[in-house]
């Protein structure tokens, strides 16, 4: 296989680096799962909706990061970057009272990953996906 660096040199790869260097360019998506309970009403919701009243989930989010594999240590990124990443936002959420959080007045699924998305963009550039679940059979998917 021959491959041309930045600098537009060419170099011969023999079969075991060139098989390195295609895995290493393929994408990555690498999943973190957190969960938390909460809080929330809808305040938005139709007249009588049972979302209209206070009650709680155990809400499960999970987090996807997409990139290039780094050749050197093998991985997209430290599992433990995405959980330290969401950390600070997972303490606003867990066991607390989601209307009460600024940008949260209306906890919706869907505002909640929005919410999550902006909150964590920023730190951890390879987020692709944000899915908030609310049961276990109905849950949120945002790609920002």
């Amino acid at each position: 296989m021959i491959q041309r660096t930045q600098d537009e040199q060419v170099r011969v790869l023999d079969d075991a680096q060139a098989v390195a260097h295609v895995e290493s360019s393929r994408q990555m998506r690498l999943v973190r799962e957190f969960r938390f309970e909460a809080a929330h009403r809808l305040p938005n919701a139709p007249s009588g909706h049972k979302c209209g009243r206070l009650h709680g989930h155990s809400f499960r989010v999970e987090l996807a990061c997409e990139g290039q594999i780094d050749p050197r240590t093998g991985w997209l990124l430290d599992f433990a970057e995405i959980k330290q990443a969401f950390a600070p936002l997972w303490s606003q959420l867990d066991h607390h009272y989601l209307n009460e959080i600024e940008g949260l007045e209306n906890p919706t699924a869907e505002n909640l990953a929005r919410w999550i998305w902006h909150g964590l963009k920023s730190s951890l550039p390879t987020l692709s996906q944000v899915n908030v679940a609310e049961t276990c059979t109905a849950r949120c998917e945002y790609r920002g």
